[in-house]
């Protein structure tokens, strides 16, 4: 399973439930898709396709987003 945290411009941001546990968001679009680690700090983990612009991008959501993306995390994981 994959519940949506939340859809932002077109891009939609994801967790894979059980993948592994340290806390991080994937994040898809039609350019393709990336994977960010949130700790011990925001930062890009995988990049399928998309830009450095779109990267740098998804980095500042992904930060201001950070306490929604981790609260889904602990809600949908039980941690």
């Amino acid at each position: 399973m994959s519940p949506t945290i939340f859809r932002y411009h077109g891009y939609r941001f994801f967790f894979f439930s059980r993948e592994e546990k340290r806390i991080h968001v994937h994040v898809y679009c039609t350019d393709g898709e990336a994977k960010f680690w949130l700790t011990p700090k925001v930062s890009l983990a995988n990049n399928y396709g998309l830009s450095k612009k779109q990267i740098t991008e998804l980095l500042k959501i992904i930060e201001e987003r950070k306490n929604d993306i981790t609260k889904a995390w602990q809600e949908h994981l039980g941690s």
